[in-house]
């Protein structure tokens, strides 16, 4: 990673000679003996930070601060200052300076307040950064996908909102499924009709058939009027069936039917109502695993799996994280709340294999908000489970110095080394039938399981 830039400016040389070996072991450090020469650097050069003495010949601290400020609105400023100038100080923070540092000073304490300076410049950029990418990224309404699994979900929204066809959402929970749904509903020309979502799992069975299609006066005890059921209530608009795979055989017959016939019937009731019904269900059941066991109809399956979407769960597209955390912060914080996270927060983000996926991660950003004292969310503001060890490129690395960039490319890369092992598994270590597979040349199948550390021979069967 390239060192943070420094520029140091005084006219005294022997302070400008102490900070420069105090700061050049870790960051790449620029001097300036008067503040003229200053001005002339910060002209041509954006520094992360920048150390000046207050009281100097030509151009002033103060001037400098301001220069600064016009030119470089990020880079943070720090001015040193005698006891009788620690008004001036003081004074310059109000204007914008970060922090100042009182001669004579210890070493220690100077290299401190330069490293807090340069972390509060990175973690600006990295929340511009994420703002930037949120702002930028493929988006359909609570979805961002920077992953290429979840860009490949949004083409197939995009594509079933096109068609009536019927749609099976399938992933596990707390992936977003129901999202998807809208999203396929929003983008679609029933848009400005009803979107309505029946969780199949939760209604009792006895009540079920007369919830879905209706009931007519008189049809059992209670029914003391006719009454449209969601099926009618959805009409020329979108039903969504959640959670399909709890539905009892029973009633699988009768939505099979319906599906087929295009009408329903109300409970008690004659008569069969035509609908223009769009029909997306949603499930994290194994549906083909149940079909096997006999505890959903083959029939109603294929008539439901027209347009299938599988939406990944969430570590299986880590480079979505830091968009989804920002998405939620977005969402949920109040007026004074943190804005952002520190690196090593969104570190330990990034990390976590998310057993409840995207709902459990917005929950673990809601409670952070509310518990969060700073400007940005501290690790410790996670609860214990977030335990996972950050790693980059093989080698461990300080969290606190990397970028959203850098995490971002890491969380790619472990995606894609992800993905590369279970290809290889699937085809046995065959390199020919994995780049078949991807898509791509065979030497570039090569070339990509050398730079992700991943050796074909390892799948391949033992004699």
């Amino acid at each position: 990673m390239t060192p943070a830039r420094v520029l140091v400016v005084d006219d005294k040389d022997n302070i400008v000679k102490l900070l420069a070996r105090i700061l050049s072991p870790e960051l790449d450090v620029a001097t300036a003996s008067d503040g003229v020469r200053a001005l002339a650097l910060i002209a041509s050069t954006e520094y992360d930070v920048i150390v000046s003495d207050i009281r100097m010949p030509g151009a002033d601290g103060m001037a400098l601060l301001q220069e600064t400020r016009r030119l470089h609105p990020d880079t943070e400023v720090i001015l040193m200052t005698a006891f009788a100038t620690v008004q001036d100080a003081v004074a310059a923070m109000k204007l914008g300076a970060y922090d100042y540092l009182q001669k004579p000073f210890e070493p220690d304490e100077a290299l401190i307040l330069v490293r807090r300076a340069v972390e509060r410049r990175q973690l600006r950029a990295q929340a511009r950064d994420l703002r930037a990418a949120l702002a930028g990224s493929h988006r359909v309404d609570g979805l961002v996908a920077e992953s290429a699994a979840m860009r490949r979900v949004l083409e197939l929204i995009q594509r079933a909102a096109t068609s009536d066809a019927t749609v099976l959402i399938t992933g596990e929970s707390g992936t977003g499924k129901e999202v998807v749904a809208h999203g396929i509903h929003r983008a679609s020309d029933r848009q400005h009709m009803r979107f309505v979502p029946v969780n199949c799992g939760a209604m009792p069975e006895p009540l079920f058939e007369a919830e879905l299609f209706g009931y007519a006066r008189g049809a059992f005890t209670g029914a003391t009027a006719d009454r449209a059921g969601l099926f009618e209530e959805a009409n020329s608009g979108t039903l969504l069936l959640d959670e399909i795979g709890e539905l009892p055989l029973a009633m699988q017959v009768k939505l099979n039917r319906a599906l087929q016939e295009r009408s329903v019937r109300r409970v008690g009731d004659r008569i069969e109502r035509a609908l223009d019904v769009r029909v997306i269900a949603a499930t994290n059941v194994d549906l083909h695993g149940a079909v096997t066991a006999g505890k959903f109809r083959e029939d109603l399956f294929y008539r439901l799996n027209v347009f299938p979407i599988r939406v990944p769960p969430l570590r299986e597209r880590r480079a979505d994280i830091p968009l989804l955390a920002a998405l939620f912060v977005e969402r949920h914080r109040r007026e004074g709340q943190a804005d952002g996270f520190t690196a090593d927060a969104l570190g330990a983000l990034i990390d976590h294999d998310w057993p409840g996926n995207v709902r459990q991660l917005e929950n673990t950003v809601q409670r952070a908000l509310a518990v969060s004292d700073g400007a940005k969310i501290q690790r410790t503001a996670f609860t214990d489970d977030l335990t996972a060890v950050r790693h980059h490129g093989g080698h461990g690395v300080r969290l606190e110095t990397l970028t959203y960039r850098e995490m971002l490319e890491s969380a790619r890369d472990r995606a894609t080394r992800e993905y590369l092992v279970a290809l290889m598994k699937d085809v046995g270590g065959n390199v020919t039938q994995a780049a078949e597979r991807a898509g791509i040349e065979r030497e570039s199948m090569h070339r990509l399981l050398k730079r992700q550390g991943v050796r074909s021979e390892d799948f391949k069967a033992k004699g």
